[in-house]
């Protein structure tokens, strides 16, 4: 299949072997390698078509994008072409982003200027919202989430889209005719950069020429006076618009001139999504978010993980183990008192016990349900009719086992002092 790129011709489609069109005879292949195959969109400035690139051998997927005004006269055609340049630099200068298309070629062929760019298969959020309905919130957190840093991107590099809304945003998915869900993630591709700006300084204070979806357009940016906080409210009329499944247009109060989208939105919304959105959506540029890091600030508020809380299933079972086998409380360890902490009525009972040992006799019993022994007779005849020698040499032996247990005494107590 060929698709004739003449906008005269009465019958554009042919087939794909073709190089000339059968009915007009119109050049089928531009740069003897690009061939449209169906038109994918129009608009205001120009047509855009699928087509494949034969050059290569794999044949892939292209968007030739062919400049062709709806308006005549020399001041729009002269606008139009400017834009069409534009564009072009854009992507040239953008599109090396893996979220941005990449330009592959740009050229005139007979009389009309032409653009080549990388095919994102997917659906535009227009086409999501028609075949899914309104946006849960989930969604438009992913979306955020994924779409600002491209935008963040664009803005680095003094660049305002200055047309977002949901047509120009494209969920990339493996196949068009079974298209993945939303939830189950993918890229969001910013697409359509004809009315991408270069924001110098002197074009920032220049009053110039309002361009942009009117349902869509920040209030200044009507006024010819396009900034950064302009492409934000743009994003954020396209959240509403997702969410409530309304033009933006059914969702303002003109009278008061205030958002009243809640009262339009499908799903529940949180307080604290509903103050960003609020807030990028504020009519007064001062009063909205000047940087995409601002948003992403207050969004990561709300995006951050939350560490869960037990289950109860979970806790009982806890509770429920530690009942049936409680843990033994842990002993503190054992304190062992050193001998130099003993208290001296101790010392002196365990010197006497030893000094009645050393004189043959047996520690005294200080048990108080023992009675004391009889005195043996015979034992006591036997140690009467002992010599003096004896009597004397047992004193001197006692004396010198006094001296040396007062010693050790002394010695000892003198080293507990504290």
């Amino acid at each position: 299949m060929s698709y004739c790129l003449n906008p005269n011709c009465p019958q554009p489609q042919n087939t794909s072997n073709e190089k000339f069109c059968l009915h007009c005879g119109s050049k089928l292949l531009l740069k003897e390698r690009y061939r449209a195959i169906q038109p994918i969109g129009q608009g205001g400035f120009g047509r855009t078509f699928l087509a494949r690139d034969e050059d290569k051998p794999s044949k892939p997927y292209c968007v030739i994008k062919q400049l062709y005004p709806q308006a005549q006269g020399t001041s729009t055609l002269q606008k139009a072409a400017e834009l069409f340049t534009q564009e072009a630099m854009r992507l040239d200068e953008l599109g090396k982003h893996p979220q941005i298309p990449e330009l592959l070629a740009y050229f005139t062929q007979g009389d009309r200027q032409y653009l080549v760019q990388e095919f994102i298969n997917g659906q535009n959020l227009t086409q999501e919202l028609a075949q899914n309905g309104a946006f849960q919130e989930q969604q438009i957190l992913e979306l955020l989430q994924d779409l600002l840093p491209v935008l963040e991107y664009c803005h680095l590099r003094q660049v305002i889209h200055r047309d977002i809304k949901p047509e120009n945003i494209i969920h990339k998915i493996d196949s068009v005719s079974s298209p993945e869900s939303f939830e189950e993630g993918g890229n969001l591709f910013l697409v359509d950069f004809g009315a991408a700006k270069v924001a110098t300084y002197t074009a920032l204070n220049r009053t110039g020429t309002s361009i942009g979806s009117p349902e869509y357009v920040a209030p200044e940016q009507m006024r010819g006076k396009a900034i950064f906080a302009s492409d934000i409210y743009s994003l954020g009329v396209t959240c509403i618009h997702l969410l409530t499944g309304h033009s933006p247009f059914d969702i303002y109060d003109v009278n008061h001139g205030v958002w009243v989208w809640q009262k339009y939105i499908k799903n529940p919304v949180s307080k604290k999504l509903v103050q960003i959105l609020d807030k990028m959506l504020a009519h007064i540029p001062a009063h909205r978010y000047q940087t995409v890091e601002e948003v992403q600030g207050d969004l990561n508020l709300i995006s951050k993980p939350i560490s869960k809380p037990i289950s109860k299933a979970v806790s009982k079972s806890v509770r429920k183990k530690k009942s049936v086998n409680p843990s033994p409380p842990v002993p503190p360890p054992a304190v062992q008192i050193p001998s130099n902490q003993k208290s001296q009525s101790q010392i002196d009972r365990e010197l006497e016990e030893m000094k009645t040992i050393f004189l043959g006799g047996k520690p005294k019993n200080n048990s108080s349900n023992q009675s004391n022994p009889k005195p043996n007779p015979k034992s006591s005849s036997k140690s009467s009719s002992k010599p003096n020698s004896q009597s004397k040499s047992s004193s001197r032996s006692k004396d010198k086992i006094d001296t040396e247990l007062d010693e050790l005494k002394a010695k000892y107590l003198g080293n507990n002092e504290f």
